[in-house]
């Protein structure tokens, strides 16, 4: 490595360091002096007239009511809003944001005045959703909410690059690490780096028109989740024990290599035994680490290289010590953090360009060990159990032997006395909102471990601080309105992140459940003493029956009928063999020389390649003749269900054999994409209706549930299609079980060839929201159709 580079970023560490001794410094001195009490005695004093309620008659009448559970989201939203607590708690909320995230002076006029417009923002949506939404996930949190808000902005091409791009990164995360807060954390610097452009943009003078602000933000997203990356694929997967130490400190050099070259360089021979998931986080960081330098100006990319050093460097330093080792000097505790916590905001600042502001960067710089240390109590007993070295952990460890350890809730406290009186020059409102949120932490934790371990660690944590401590529990047991928005959505990430990785898991175990007993339904037996001629009918039908099928239509059928209307399995055995039996002679005269002309279908050769055309045809209408001799033997129903199903499942036989007629006589012609969306449904949304209708008629449905049903299923099957052509010109063969490039060779006009590939995703996604928007409208549990559809446009085959 370069000589002169090296030295270049020991002297990059060395004064970020002296400036960081400097503070630490001044906090020292105040906890030994205990400076901090006095002030923020009084600080509370002040602070609890707006959150101690006062004893009155009036309280006897409330006793016994309690706040709803803010994991109940739109009813806790509701209820703040009936209350009218909706206000402060956005506005306290919106302003610690600014604070923390994007480094604002609470002092400023023109701060408050762009909260005012956010929270007002805020609270419309909030409000609008709420009473339009009824699921237990705030509707932004949706894949569905996100593309809405991308079109909006006119950044949809973005967010699809952005959704595929969380998608890999979820399927590339090691057991060993914790998945829901690695994603919540990349998902939450995309939305920060987001943020902090929006604000950039209403910090500029005169107007910032559509197409540039569609520009910016579109870079704003592939920014945010080029650095956000650093975190899963950096921070915590050396923090975990996915990797072997020689592996760590292997991945360490090759990070700081790049950090100093300015280049990632080769992966060169991975010695170790997690080579095809560093092969895709090389490939990852790399692609990110060359986006990200491409976007800086020539003035910022040294400042970009400068803070991504002593963010990694003193991320390692502090990653490298052992719990062990009882020698460690305050300095060598703190410094590291004080380094990380604020180098880390400040990149994202030299990540976007942001402009130069010195009064920005240095409250940034002194307000990150705040928010490390919230986190690092927080977080305390899962860091011993781990033997990982903070603060708290050492301090736990080696405070009876270490006299000289600084106490960091103590110092925790005289960094909140500084931020209010040193930083922010005792303004009322930050004194305001730090306090909320420090009360509001220690609540948290006082929940979360339950009353008897908290009062032990306070008991060892304030035990240099008795009067101050009782001051602080009086408050942690009796103020009120101290909870934050952005804590809500933390918790509620989290939940959805990992209830959708149980309903995904739970989706495609169901499916490959119930296609495994689908399989073992559809075999035609062969009756003893059968013509020569229907044998070899049977033989044909179960050779495309047999198939590497998905299988999609009877699984959906089988999971409405049995797990949502609760019909038997076993009765509607027939029905689910009849769907297949319908769907594989559709496919059969599709393959046909005289419509698709496909060689391969479910891979292996099609029927007419096997056989001839003629035994093709016949195959096909055999199999047709079957599935209604399935549909007449559903017995255990009522005999008028019955006949009703089977009218509305002949007619919907026809209306795709239109549909096949439709796309033939198109063949060779240009399409509108109204023509194609008709084409489509009656090609493939029939399809996907009959399975979820069908079994909704044999239950007895009403029928505006059918009627949504019907919704779902049309969209559903157009973003299905849509998929298929893009899989067409992108997919691979082998994934495929089938040729790419057919819809080019028989010049059939598809959702591409009139719309482009962009034009086509685009599409998929808007026939994506509209079918999870349908999903509103059914009175039952529709988890597996979510996830149908988030299969259905992100599948490679």
């Amino acid at each position: 490595m370069n000589m002169e580079m090296t030295y270049q970023a020991d002297t990059w560490y060395e004064q970020a360091e002296q400036k960081a001794a400097e503070y630490f410094a001044s906090l020292y001195a105040q906890v030994t002096e205990k400076t901090y009490v006095p002030l923020l005695t009084e600080d509370f004093q002040l602070w609890k007239r707006n959150h101690v309620p006062s004893h009155s008659w009036l309280s006897f009448f409330s006793r016994g009511k309690r706040n709803p559970d803010s994991r109940d989201y739109h009813r806790y939203m509701t209820w703040l809003n009936y209350t009218g607590k909706l206000d402060d708690y956005l506005d306290r909320s919106v302003s610690y944001m600014y604070m923390r995230d994007l480094g604002k002076d609470l002092n400023s006029p023109d701060t408050l005045i762009r909260i005012q417009h956010v929270v007002a923002d805020l609270k419309n949506h909030l409000i609008h959703s709420s009473r339009a939404n009824v699921e237990d996930q705030p509707e932004f949190m949706s894949l569905a909410g996100l593309y809405r808000w991308s079109q909006k902005e006119g950044i949809e091409n973005a967010v699809i690059w952005v959704i595929n791009k969380l998608k890999n990164v979820s399927t590339h995360i090691p057991e060993e690490m914790n998945a829901e807060q690695a994603q919540r954390k990349l998902i939450k610097i995309i939305i920060g780096v987001v943020l902090h452009v929006i604000e950039e943009m209403e910090e500029t003078d005169g107007e910032i028109l559509p197409a540039e602000r569609a520009e910016r933000l579109d870079e704003a997203i592939r920014l945010g989740y080029s650095y956000g990356l650093t975190y899963p694929f950096i921070d915590d997967l050396l923090d975990s024990g996915a990797l072997s130490d020689q592996e760590k400190e292997q991945y360490s050099r090759m990070i700081q290599s790049a950090l100093l070259t300015g280049s990632v360089p080769d992966l060169g021979a991975w010695t170790g035994n997690n080579l095809e998931m560093i092969h895709y986080v090389h490939s990852e960081l790399r692609e990110a680490f060359e986006y990200v330098k491409r976007h800086q100006r020539p003035e910022t990319q040294n400042l970009f290289f400068e803070q991504s050093y002593v963010f990694f460097h003193s991320q390692h330093m502090d990653r490298i010590k052992d719990l062990s080792n009882a020698n460690y000097t305050n300095e060598e505790l703190y410094l590291p953090i004080i380094l990380k916590s604020s180098s880390s905001r400040l990149i994202v600042r030299s990540v976007i360009r942001a402009r130069m502001d010195e009064g920005l960067d240095s409250r940034m710089f002194v307000y990150g060990i705040y928010n490390q240390l919230a986190d690092d109590f927080a977080d305390m007993f899962e860091d011993m159990s781990e033997g990982a070295v903070t603060p708290y952990t050492y301090y736990l460890k080696y405070r009876d032997q270490r006299p000289d350890l600084i106490n960091p809730f103590e110092l925790y406290w005289s960094v909140i006395s500084h931020l209010i009186h040193k930083v922010y020059h005792s303004d009322a409102k930050t004194r305001e909102v730090i306090l909320d949120r420090a009360i509001n932490g220690l609540k948290r934790c006082k929940v979360r471990i339950g009353t008897d371990k908290y009062n032990e660690i306070m008991e060892i944590f304030a035990s240099g601080i008795p009067a101050f401590n009782r001051l602080i529990q009086r408050m942690v047991q009796k103020a009120d309105n101290v909870d934050f928005f952005d804590k809500l959505l933390r918790d509620q990430m989290v939940t959805f992140l990992r209830n959708d990785r149980k309903e995904k898991e739970y989706f495609f175990e169901t499916v490959k459940t119930v296609r495994d007993q689908i399989n073992n339904l559809l075999h035609i037996p062969k009756p003893n003493d059968i013509p020569t001629m229907e044998e070899s009918l049977i033989d044909a039908a179960n050779y495309s029956l047999i198939g590497d099928g998905k299988r999609l239509r009877p699984i959906l059928t089988w999971v409405m009928g049995v797990n949502e209307y609760g019909l038997k399995a076993s009765a509607i055995a027939p029905l689910l063999r009849s769907l297949e039996y319908m769907h594989t002679a559709s496919l059969i005269f599709d393959d046909l020389p005289t419509q698709d002309n496909a060689s391969t279908r479910r891979g292996r050769p099609t029927l007419h390649q096997v056989h001839n055309s003629a035994t093709a045809e016949l195959t096909g209408l055999f199999l047709i003749q079957k599935a209604i001799e399935e549909q007449s033997s559903l017995d255990e129903f009522d005999a008028k269900t019955v006949v009703a199903l089977m009218r509305y499942s002949s007619k919907r036989a026809g209306d795709m054999c239109m549909g096949q007629a439709m796309d033939l006589h198109s063949k060779g012609k240009a399409l509108t994409l109204e023509q194609l969306n008709t084409i489509c449904f009656y090609k493939t949304g029939i399809a996907f209706e009959a399975s979820l209708v069908m079994p909704a008629i044999l239950a007895e449905v009403k029928e505006t549930e059918i009627a949504a049903l019907k919704k779902f299923a049309y969209h559903a099957g157009i973003a299905f299609q849509i998929k298929d052509d893009l899989l067409d010109l992108e997919g691979d063969l082998l994934l495929l079980g089938k040729p790419t490039g057919k819809d080019a060779e028989n010049n059939t006009s598809t959702f591409v060839t009139i719309l482009g590939r962009e034009g086509a995703r685009k599409e998929m996604w808007e026939h994506y929201c509209l079918a999870m928007e349908a999903l509103r409208e059914l009175p039952r549990s529709t988890a597996f159709l979510k996830h149908l559809m988030n299969y259905m446009v992100n599948r490679d085959s």
